[in-house]
């Protein structure tokens, strides 16, 4: 068999032609992150008295928000319709085609549409704006083109302009939709602070989520109560008592005196130390066992407190008192983790 040789290609004046390096995977990643992180960067010089307009037009809305786009900035403008929709500022997203084909009846007087297109020129999007301009509706616009049809015709327009798209071949969107997405995320958090948002508003918007249940959650909500709640009298044996906490699977019990008030708990640590000293529980009282300065907390406190709280002391269990000091429950490590607040 022929052996067949590879070698370096000569130029036509004998020297011979370096071979060209690729780029490696890592290099193109970071050519990428960089691009974006400097189109967004440019940003920040760029807001101007624009912005505060826009955010002043937002804010004032009496109707709702309705973002729109197509493709690429369609589906940034889905995501800048979410972002404002959780932090206070009622929205939702406009498929432009659709609007123009029977959904413009989802938006009515009073509403402000933010209409995205990196070109400013994007038919449906243009097509939307006899309907706005009948129904006296304002548009602000998110364009790459101060200059474009969509900027000109717009009550206010930010521009998200990018000195060049991440695609190699300058053709798919990347760091026009990043700026775009990032000037959208400027917007909402600027409505948040201008709206006083606070964390327990944004709880009321996720309560299904686990920030919405570290917020809305309280200590009552997940708590041991009644019959439940391990609870001795401190004159009963430590057998007793051992027979409370194994009934109750808790790992501790309550140690009440005559009047009912909270005398002690009793943890497996405590009977753990009690036998390494050679304790007999049949002989001594669940006061002698008990740890006389418990952690407490309140019921109306949040269960994240309740958290934070066992994290600190490194306990698994706290009793819960009321206004009165009486004992109204008990919450565990595993209650919290149950109801997904850790």
């Amino acid at each position: 068999m022929r052996r067949v040789t590879t070698s370096k290609v000569t130029k036509p004046n004998g020297a011979r032609s370096a071979t060209p390096k690729r780029r490696t995977s890592l290099d193109a990643g970071r050519r990428v992150l960089d691009i974006e992180a400097r189109a967004v960067q440019a940003l920040v010089q760029r807001l101007d008295g624009g912005f505060t307009e826009a955010v002043d037009l937002l804010y004032e809305c009496k109707g709702k928000v309705v973002v729109s786009g197509m493709g690429k900035s369609g589906l940034i403008g889905q995501k800048i319709a979410a972002t404002m929709a959780s932090t206070g500022t009622p929205s939702f997203f406009l498929h432009p085609a659709e609007g123009l084909h029977g959904d413009l009846g989802m938006v009515a007087r009073g509403d402000v549409l933010i209409a995205i297109s990196n070109s400013g020129e994007t038919q449906e999007i243009l097509q939307l704006l006899p309907f706005m301009e009948r129904m006296a509706i304002p548009v602000m616009a998110i364009v790459g083109r101060m200059s474009s049809t969509l900027a000109k015709n717009s009550t206010v327009a930010l521009d998200v302009s990018v000195a060049e798209e991440a695609c190699p071949m300058g053709l798919a969107p990347t760091a026009s939709t990043t700026a775009t997405l990032a000037m959208g995320d400027a917007l909402a958090v600027a409505l948040l602070e201008k709206r006083g948002f606070k964390e327990q508003d944004f709880a009321q918007f996720h309560p299904g989520g686990t920030l919405g249940r570290r917020l809305l959650v309280k200590v009552r909500d997940v708590m041991h109560r009644g019959q439940e709640m391990p609870q001795v009298q401190e004159t009963v044996l430590g057998s007793v008592a051992i027979l409370e906490m194994s009934a109750k699977k808790l790992g501790m019990t309550t140690v009440v005196d005559r009047a009912g008030a909270l005398a002690g708990i009793i943890t497996d640590g405590d009977l753990r130390r009690f036998l390494q000293q050679g304790g007999d529980f049949s002989k001594t009282t669940a006061g002698s066992l008990a740890s006389r300065r418990p952690k407490l907390i309140g019921p109306d406190e949040l269960a994240a407190k309740a958290v934070e709280m066992m994290e600190r002391y490194a306990i698994t269990t706290l009793v819960v008192l009321d206004d009165a000091k009486g004992i109204v429950g008990v919450v565990h490590l595993h209650d919290l983790l149950k109801h997904g607040i850790v």
